[in-house]
């Protein structure tokens, strides 16, 4: 559950409406993600801020919020269930709106009061000009990507609420929960005013093969006792395909195998490496050959005893 709007904007529940738009404006210029690239932090604070504002700035709702009708999320309580009939089907299910102006509220005042707000933060001109170029709302997106799209890159088309589509690219090396910013893609703005912007934040899927680190993968693979002792060839999956590994005579169960530049791209032309985990892995069933030879073999007690002889 989200928290109280008023600790949010840092004002008294007896705050004049002058001064919850001056706390809203002041966090709103500190956190906007325009001015803060990149930082998660700061964007979820950006989120939380809006969402105060969008109950404490239209009267209304800080009317019902005051009185215990809607939650700090603006939902009805359920002792006031009479005011879902006017809810409905939403029609931005997957996204949400950034702070903008849509009209007027409840109370008569109208959001385009309030433009001078956002004007402030892309340097419109006075008062009656910020009215007139007030910036759309941006949009948030949460975008889920396989594995695979996110290393090598691709293009992901999305339905926008008011049934644009928009095809969005996917660079090669993003990683899980990075943010995409299409400018100008968001809700359309005031008159003679610039469009939003949208924010696409990706999920990615899990591999059942690979394993992320930073721009390194890391795989297990197995092999067989007789390619751990003699050594071998082994076919081993990457990213760009199979390719074929020399496993070393002698190789423990855990040693490692680096595949240089068979990882995941990161700037424009270097890339990172594969690890590969050697796991020996015993024939099922019974072996009898491999039983008796156990049996007759000495060389693995020296050895353990080699080991452990500081311990």
């Amino acid at each position: 559950m989200a928290r109280n709007p008023y600790q949010v904007l840092g004002v008294a529940q007896t705050a004049s409406d002058s001064e919850i738009r001056a706390a809203f404006r002041k966090l709103a210029k500190l956190h906007h993600p325009d001015r803060n690239a990149g930082d998660k932090k700061a964007e979820e604070r950006f989120k939380e801020i809006s969402a105060a504002f969008d109950i404490l700035g239209d009267a209304d709702q800080r009317k019902r919020f005051d009185a215990g009708e809607v939650d700090a999320d603006g939902r009805d309580k359920p002792a006031y269930r009479q005011w879902q009939a006017r809810a409905g089907a939403d029609p931005f299910e997957g996204f949400q709106r950034g702070p903008g102006f849509s009209g007027a509220s409840a109370s008569g005042a109208s959001f385009d009061d309030l433009g001078d707000i956002f004007a402030d933060l892309f340097g419109a001109g006075p008062r009656g000009a910020r009215q007139a170029n007030a910036r759309g709302r941006d949009l948030r997106y949460g975008l889920e990507v396989d594995f695979m799209e996110a290393v090598k890159g691709a293009t992901k088309r999305v339905t926008m609420p008011d049934q644009r589509t928009l095809d969005i690219s996917i660079p090669a090396g993003l990683e899980n929960g990075q943010t995409l910013r299409l400018r100008g893609q968001g809700d359309r703005g005031a008159t003679n005013a610039a469009a939003g912007d949208v924010y696409v934040e990706v999920k990615v899927k899990p591999h059942p093969v690979f394993e992320r680190d930073g721009a390194d993968i890391h795989i297990e693979a197995p092999i067989t006792l007789k390619e751990a002792v003699l050594g071998g060839k082994i076919t081993v999956p990457t990213i760009d395909g199979d390719v074929s590994v020399t496993v070393p005579r002698m190789a423990s169960s855990g040693a490692v195998l680096r595949l240089k530049g068979r990882g995941v791209p990161h700037g424009k032309t270097a890339r990172g490496d594969q690890y590969v985990k050697l796991k020996i892995v015993l024939p099922e069933g019974s072996d009898t050959e491999l039983e008796d030879f156990a049996r007759r073999w000495k060389g693995g007690e020296r050895a353990a005893k080699k080991k452990y002889a500081g311990a």
